[in-house]
């Protein structure tokens, strides 16, 4: 990360990154298929973290609200690694490169999501819109707790999710139309 932040991504080298960490560039590939896996590991831990909170959510919540559940504890471990979270969302959101990666691992963290919903007997349909519109939520919320400190990211998480449900409150103009 401190050399991300002192020469930029596109500038880093792996071998650069290696002889930071001490090691040599074969040992670095042995961990990391390329230089961006570096800000994305642990992915897997967070995904299985994820499916395990959906699961363990309490019964009787709509899909949502199981998520919000879910992102609440995964939250915590980005709050408590902040000196790393936050310089690396930083960096994910400046550099193109960076954010088709994130995009993707959010694409197949959303998928798990709608896999663990499904598996609380959510349909396939629902599973799936809950799940990415949760994550793009989660990923609204981070990007909030970054810009605005202030306010711990369980506390953007919450503002988050009530904003959705304000969206979810208004009834479109075209059904409105349609119905009357």
């Amino acid at each position: 990360m401190e050399l991300y932040r002192e020469r930029g991504f596109d500038r880093t080298t792996t071998a650069e990154i290696a002889a930071r960490a001490g090691v040599n560039e074969r040992t670095f590939f042995r961990h990391f298929p390329d230089k961006r896996e570096v800000l994305f590991d642990g992915e897997a831990d967070l995904r299985a973290a994820l499916m395990q909170e959906v699961a363990d959510a309490p019964d009787g919540l709509q899909p949502l609200d199981v998520l919000l559940h879910a992102f609440r504890k995964a939250g915590r471990v980005l709050e408590e690694n902040r000196p790393f979270s936050e310089p690396r969302l930083e960096l994910i959101a400046k550099t193109p490169a960076l954010r088709e990666r994130d995009a993707a691992k959010g694409a197949y963290l959303s998928e798990a999501l709608a896999e663990a919903l499904r598996r609380r007997d959510v349909s396939d349909q629902l599973a799936g819109l809950a799940a990415h519109t949760g994550w793009a939520t989660f990923h609204h919320a981070a990007q909030a707790w970054i810009d605005d400190p202030a306010q711990s990211l369980d506390a953007h998480l919450l503002q988050a999710f009530d904003d959705l449900r304000i969206l979810f409150a208004t009834v479109p103009a075209t059904r409105a139309r349609s119905e009357s």
